[in-house]
C-alpha cells in the first residue's frame, strides 16, 4: 500500500491515521511516509495541534442522563451487520465526512474575536511557525545578519537585540502577515521554547481594547514603543515571558 497517489488522497490517510481508523499494517506505511515526507509530517503536526486546541476551545458536552440506557435497549438490527466490516468507499465516504467536521469545528474554534483579532493572529503565525520545517526563514544568532535580512523586504527593519546574556538567544527571523499588513518577527528561544516577537504599526492594532494574557495555552505580552505594538508569544511561564519583554525593552534603548 502506498499513500503518494495525489497529495488529497495522503492528506486524507494522515487525518484517518489522526484518528485512529487505519489498521496496523496501513499506519506503519503512512508512519514511514511521513517520516520521509516533510509536507506530510508537517500536516501531521497541524491536525494534533488543531486537535488539541479544539480540545481546549470546544470542551466535550456531557450526554444527557440515560441517553446510554436508551441507545443500549434499541439494540443492533441485524441487517446492520455489515457495518463491522466497512468496503473502501464507506471508509473513504467517513474520512471525507470527519475532515469535513473536523474542519468547520476548527473554523469555529480558532476564528477570530471581535475585540482579539491581532492576538489571534499572532497566536495562528506563531502555530504556522512551530509546524514549518524551520520557524525562521532566516537562521542566525548575529542581529547583524538578522536586521539586514529584512531590508527590501518590508518598509522598516526591525529592531534586533542580542538577548544570550539573559537567557534568551536568538533564533532568527521571518517575515508574518497581519490582516494584509506584512510584518517582521522575531524568534528567540527559551531553554526548548521558541519566542515569537513581532512588531506591528500601532494603527493596525488600534481596535484592540484588551489583550488576552494567553489564547490556546499559548502566553502573550503585549506593549507599545515608538509607533509600533509589540506583540511576544510562547507556551513559556508567564514569568518569563514578561522578563523577556523587560529585557528587550531595555537592551534595546
Amino acid at each position: 500500500m502506498t499513500v503518494s497517489a495525489t497529495p488529497e488522497d495522503a492528506n486524507l490517510l494522515v487525518h484517518a491515521y489522526v484518528d485512529g481508523e487505519l489498521d496496523p499494517a496501513h499506519a506503519l506505511e503512512v508512519e514511514r511516509q511521513m517520516a520521509r515526507d516533510t509536507v506530510l509530517a508537517a500536516e501531521h503536526a497541524r491536525v494534533e495541534t488543531l486537535r488539541r486546541l479544539i480540545r481546549e476551545r470546544l470542551p466535550r458536552e456531557q450526554a444527557p442522563q440515560g441517553l446510554t440506557r436508551r441507545i443500549a435497549a434499541i439494540g443492533v438490527p441485524q441487517t446492520a451487520r455489515w457495518a463491522s466490516h466497512p468496503s473502501w468507499r464507506a471508509l473513504a465516504a467517513s474520512v471525507v465526512l470527519a475532515v469535513f467536521l473536523a474542519s468547520g469545528s476548527t473554523w469555529f474554534a480558532l476564528r477570530p474575536g471581535p475585540t482579539a483579532t491581532v492576538a489571534d493572529m499572532i497566536v495562528a503565525n506563531h502555530l504556522r511557525a512551530l509546524m514549518a520545517p524551520q520557524p525562521a526563514d532566516v537562521a542566525s544568532s548575529d542581529q547583524h545578519t538578522v536586521k539586514p535580512w529584512f531590508d527590501g523586504r518590508i518598509p522598516q527593519s526591525p529592531r534586533v537585540v542580542d538577548l544570550s546574556q539573559q537567557g534568551f538567544p536568538l533564533v532568527g527571523g521571518r517575515i508574518d502577515v497581519i490582516g494584509r499588513v506584512p510584518v517582521p518577527t522575531l524568534v528567540y528561544r527559551r531553554r526548548q521554547h521558541l519566542i515569537s516577537l513581532s512588531s506591528v504599526p500601532s494603527g493596525a492594532s488600534a481596535i484592540l481594547e484588551a489583550v488576552p494574557r494567553a489564547i490556546a495555552g499559548y502566553n502573550i505580552v503585549s506593549w507599545t514603543d515608538d509607533g509600533l505594538t509589540y506583540w511576544a508569544v510562547s507556551d513559556v511561564a508567564p514569568a518569563d515571558l514578561h522578563s523577556f519583554a523587560q529585557d528587550f525593552r531595555a537592551v534595546g534603548h
